[in-house]
């Protein structure tokens, strides 16, 4: 068991669209989102360790990202959290390597962190055969995130409740373009944001079904996001991003979760890339994408 290692991706996402129905008791929001997985991932890699000494070691290589405390990784916390859940003997407990090498911009509203979480908890539970099936693990990635029973789904799916309520969707192949910033935006701040003058966004139904059918063009008149009013307010140069975007010829464009992240819909992949070359510091990433394992050895 020394030697093997398990490897997932860990794929961001876009919310095509983020509805806000209220702030519940608990103190989180009841949403209505449309969770795409992009292409767009991070690479996470369990190892068993021997030696029971060990911690998640970050490997930065996105231009924009910044080095996470361990105190604040999500791939820490999952894989603390699965250890306690699948040894519950502290003195049989194991102390997994695990590495994540980081290419999806951090506090971006791309679901970075939820998804690494998810990887961590999915490459684990096959790594120490915990033997979690997929309600399991989204109950304790439900402890971790409200995003990440999502991420957990690999799939798009529309999330409701705090997140953690999944309905498959089946969506054709898109094409998207995704500016992020150097800075962040905590996801507490955009929802205080919302509560301050927010309101609540059309019933999603058309959208879902122009999305099942490939009608982007309808998707890109349709997309919204509840959340956006708020960080536009807080960081106007997002708004600038919107608006260039539309002006490029997107079919759409709105801030991705919390944002700051501006993702903006294209007819294809040629004119994905039009886009993109319109918008300086852009990319260009297709949807869906599976969450997948990698490999193993």
């Amino acid at each position: 068991m020394s030697d093997r290692a398990v490897t997932r991706r860990a794929h961001a996402k876009v919310n095509v669209f983020l509805r806000v129905l209220g702030r519940r008791d608990d103190g989180f929001h009841e949403i209505e989102t449309l969770v795409l997985p992009v292409s767009l991932h991070d690479v996470v890699t369990a190892r068993s360790n021997p030696d029971s000494v060990g911690s998640v070691v970050m490997a930065i290589h996105a231009p924009s990202a910044e080095p996470i405390a361990k105190v604040d990784n999500l791939a820490v916390r999952a894989s603390e959290l699965l250890a306690e859940a699948a040894f519950p003997d502290a003195g049989s407990r194991p102390v997994p390597l695990v590495e994540v090498e980081k290419w999806i911009p951090i506090a971006a509203g791309l679901g970075g962190g939820g998804a690494d979480a998810a990887a961590t908890l999915q490459a684990l539970n096959e790594l120490w055969g915990a033997g979690f099936d997929d309600v399991g693990l989204a109950e304790l990635g439900l402890r971790l995130g409200s995003d990440v029973p999502a991420m957990l789904a690999g799939n798009p799916v529309l999330a409701a409740g705090r997140g953690e309520r999944l309905t498959p969707v089946h969506c054709p192949t898109t094409w998207w373009v995704l500016a992020p910033f150097e800075f962040p935006v905590r996801s507490a701040d955009a929802y205080r944001g919302w509560d301050d003058d927010g309101g609540t966004g059309p019933d999603p139904g058309a959208l879902i079904a122009a999305l099942e059918t490939g009608d982007v063009e309808l998707v890109g008149e349709a997309m919204f996001n509840d959340l956006e009013a708020g960080v536009i307010r807080e960081h106007p140069e997002v708004g600038r991003t919107v608006e260039a975007f539309r002006s490029a010829g997107a079919l759409g464009s709105i801030v991705s979760g919390s944002g700051p992240t501006v993702a903006a819909l294209a007819k294809d992949e040629p004119h994905a890339e039009w886009v993109s070359s319109a918008v300086p510091g852009s990319m260009v990433v297709s949807a869906p994408a599976v969450a997948d394992a990698e490999g193993a050895g």
